[in-house]
C-alpha cells in the first residue's frame, strides 16, 4: 500500500430472515467463533462486532438480530435494534439462504432495506453447500429479479459457502471498495468489541439451546452475574469462577433446563466451560444456576434487568 490514504475501514451489517446463515458468515469471516449460532430461529440477541483486519483495510462486522414481525416487546425491542444498526453502517449485506425460495419475509426486509438510501446493498446468497448449480443459479436469478421489482440496486450479488469456506475472502474482497477511505479503527488483533461478559452469556445461552424442544428458544436469557480470578490460585495454574443464572418464563421449563437428575445443565456446563476457555484463554469453573423470571419477554422492567 502505498500511502495510508488508501486505507479502508468501516461497518458493514448482514441482515436477513432469522437463520439466514448471518452469524455463521461472521464467524466464518473473521475467522474464528464471536456471534452465537444454532439451527433455531433468533437466537442472536446482542449486535456482535467482528473485526476482519487487513493490509488494506479493516472492516467491522455488525450482526442484528434477524427482523421478524413482532409479537412480543422484547419482538420490538429487536427490531428497533436492526434499523438503528442499518441507518448507522457504511454498506449492507442482505443474507438469503440458496435452499429456501424468496418468501414474504425476505420481500418484507427488503422493501425496508430499499427504503435505506446513500447506502450500497450486496445480495449474499449463503448455504449454497446445499444446493446444486441449476439450483443456484435460479436462486441469483430472482435476487437479481426482487432487486429490479423494488429499486435496489444491488453493488455486487455473491454465492457463498460459510460452512465450506467458498468465496468468502471474495466476499471481503468485494466489500471492502464500498467503505470510506480511513485509518484502522480497532487494534490489531482484537477480533470483537463485544464484552466479555456478554459473550460469555451467549455461549452459556447457545449450549442451553442445544437440542431443547421448540418452545425454549425465546424464553431463555443468560446472565453473568460475575467473573472473578479464584484467589491463592499459583501464578502458572490461575482458575477463573464464573457465576451464572439462565432465565427462563415458567416453572414447566425449569425441569426442562435442568434435566433428569441435573444431567442436561451438567451437559451444558461442560459444553460451554470448553467453548469459554478456548475464547478466553485460561481454565473456568462454571457455576450455572436456573431460574424462572415470570413472562419477562413481555415486562419492560425484567427485560431491562436481563439487558434488553
Amino acid at each position: 500500500m502505498s500511502s495510508t490514504q488508501q486505507h479502508r475501514s468501516g461497518f458493514a451489517c448482514f441482515v436477513g430472515r432469522p437463520n439466514a446463515g448471518k452469524s455463521t458468515l461472521t464467524n466464518a469471516l473473521v475467522g474464528t467463533k464471536v456471534a452465537i449460532t444454532s439451527d433455531r430461529p433468533q437466537t442472536t440477541r446482542h449486535t456482535v462486532r467482528g473485526i476482519v483486519h487487513r493490509p488494506d483495510a479493516q472492516l467491522i462486522l455488525v450482526d442484528t438480530p434477524g427482523l421478524h414481525k413482532p409479537r412480543t416487546l422484547l419482538g420490538e425491542r429487536l427490531n428497533d435494534v436492526v434499523r438503528a444498526t442499518w441507518a448507522e453502517v457504511d454498506v449492507i449485506g442482505f443474507c438469503l439462504p440458496a435452499d429456501q425460495k424468496i418468501g414474504p419475509g425476505d420481500k418484507f426486509i427488503a422493501k425496508e432495506i430499499a427504503a435505506i438510501k446513500r447506502r450500497p446493498k450486496v445480495a449474499i446468497v449463503t448455504k449454497t453447500d446445499l444446493v446444486d448449480s441449476k439450483r443456484l443459479a435460479e436462486q441469483l436469478l430472482d435476487v437479481a429479479k426482487m432487486g429490479a421489482e423494488l429499486g435496489i440496486e444491488w453493488a455486487e450479488i455473491i454465492p457463498v459457502s460459510a460452512k465450506d469456506g467458498h468465496q468468502v475472502d471474495l466476499l471481503v474482497d468485494l466489500l471492502v471498495p464500498l467503505l470510506p477511505e480511513g485509518p484502522t479503527l480497532y487494534p490489531d488483533g482484537d477480533l470483537t468489541d463485544e464484552p466479555e461478559q456478554i459473550m460469555v452469556a451467549e455461549l452459556i445461552r447457545e449450549a442451553a439451546l442445544e437440542g431443547v424442544r421448540d418452545e425454549l428458544p425465546h424464553s431463555l436469557a443468560v446472565v453473568v452475574e460475575e467473573m472473578i480470578p479464584r484467589e491463592g490460585r499459583p501464578a502458572d495454574r490461575p482458575l477463573l469462577d464464573i457465576h451464572a443464572n439462565v432465565y427462563i418464563e415458567r416453572q414447566s421449563q425449569k425441569a426442562i433446563v435442568i434435566g433428569a437428575r441435573g444431567a442436561r445443565l451438567k451437559a451444558v456446563g461442560t459444553a460451554a466451560r470448553q467453548q469459554i476457555e478456548a475464547l478466553l484463554g485460561t481454565p473456568v469453573f462454571l457455576d450455572l444456576h436456573v431460574k424462572v423470571a415470570k413472562d419477562w419477554q413481555r415486562d419492560p422492567k425484567q427485560l431491562r434487568k436481563l439487558g434488553f
